[in-house]
């Protein structure tokens, strides 16, 4: 054989392939492309069946122009990769889309590269090339598939971003229809169930968080259905809260207030959020204490009490009619003293210390108390009544700033 390249030192430092081994490397691509297809498919078994099917001729082009950019780039250096580049890329997608990780696609690439090196080293010793030689031919085919590696990752990490904002939609889609109560179609549920892996549990907790809010998705659990994206971000939590469950909404969701729904069946998904929101409602009036994890649970009478605004009104004016007429001071001081009364049931010297008052100013208003209402605080039905009311109206005071 006609000696292209001439024998080098083998103190010679490593560099860029002689342009001339193009031609030594050219002729052996087909031979080599099907040892390197034997060799893969026997150690990578799914490969096998891959060549086998509708999409074997593409992978085998594939192959193909790899090897032969890698022979391109050695004559010129600065070949197009165009094809190379994005057939390397959709190798990546097609291991993303067939639900493996990239740990194969490498290992089949750097066997690839094994089979080709060792076929150099046979050539080598026709050629009488100089280790050095073969040293930078190991060194430039490793660092190329290294590029093609890359590459395919690029493709991987685009599909698998696609595949999960798609899954993501569904889910998103998927808690909608939750939240939708009964009249959402059950088989509608039941798909987007199947489509993303997602068991439906019988009861769910929901979560209204405060917006912009912003979810760490590495530390929040992965059955969690999240829609952060609307004005009023909410999430749902499969089962009921634990200890668990809020330190890990505390760490996901670290610079949010959020407020924890009641855990119900999943078909009343929606009225657990509701009332979430209007804990977050009261929060923001000033009924309710700010806290960053707020249970709605400490709050239901709350949520009762101030359930509706204009049934209150209406209520008040019915329970306070008797004392309606009366001028706005004494008017306060009376329905205060009634309702720290009816609070604490407690004596006039407990409850002028609550007043701040003589306990004989107390007896005094309890006798006007009487006269005014006479049966309403007798009778066990019109005192609730009258107690709730006022202890409604006591919470609105808060958020006004106004006495009740």
């Amino acid at each position: 054989m006609p000696h292209l390249i001439q024998p080098l030192d083998t103190e010679d430092p490593l560099g860029p392939l002689p342009q001339e081994f193009a031609a030594i490397m050219r002729p052996e691509l087909p031979s080599l492309i099907k040892e390197i297809g034997v060799e893969v498919t026997r150690a990578y078994p799914e490969y096998a069946r891959l060549l086998d099917g509708p999409n074997g001729q593409a992978i085998r082009v594939g192959v193909e122009q790899s090897l032969a950019a890698f022979v391109d780039l050695v004559a010129e250096p600065s070949s197009p990769t165009t094809l190379r580049d994005d057939m390397c890329r959709r190798f990546g997608r097609f291991e993303a889309y067939e639900g493996r990780s990239m740990d194969t696609l490498q290992g089949a690439y750097r066997l690839g590269a094994r089979v080709a090196l060792r076929r150099a080293k046979k050539v080598g010793q026709s050629y009488h090339l100089s280790p050095t030689l073969m040293l930078s031919f190991a060194d430039a085919l490793f660092a190329y598939v290294d590029e093609l590696e890359s590459l395919s990752r690029e493709g991987f990490l685009e599909a698998q971003s696609q595949s999960g904002e798609h899954s993501e939609a569904l889910r998103r889609r998927l808690l909608h229809l939750i939240l939708a109560g009964r009249p959402a179609p059950g088989s509608a549920i039941a798909d987007l169930c199947e489509q993303t892996g997602w068991t439906l549990p019988e009861e769910v907790t929901l979560i209204a968080v405060r917006a912009p809010a912003e979810l760490d998705r590495l530390s929040a659990d992965r059955d969690l259905l999240v829609d952060l994206s609307v004005p009023q971000p909410h999430l749902l939590v499969p089962g009921a809260m634990d200890d668990t469950r809020r330190a890990m909404l505390t760490q996901a969701l670290p610079a949010g207030h959020m407020a924890i729904g009641l855990t119900v069946p999943t078909a009343l998904a929606c009225e657990s959020l509701r009332w979430a929101r209007r804990v977050l409602e009261l929060v923001d009036s000033g009924v309710i204490d700010d806290a960053p994890l707020i249970p709605c649970e400490d709050h239901l009478l709350t949520l009762w009490l101030l359930s509706d605004p204009a049934l209150l009104d209406q209520l008040a004016q019915r329970e306070l009619a008797a004392v309606a007429g009366i001028s706005t001071t004494r008017r306060e001081r009376l329905v205060e003293t009634l309702r720290i009364w009816l609070d604490t049931r407690g004596t006039a010297a407990q409850m002028g210390a609550l007043l701040d008052v003589h306990p004989q100013t107390v007896r005094y208003r309890m006798r006007s108390l009487e006269t005014i209402f006479g049966d309403q605080l007798v009778d066990p039905q019109s005192r609730f009544a009258t107690e709730a009311v006022l202890r409604a109206l006591r919470l609105r005071s808060r958020a006004t700033g106004t006495s009740p």
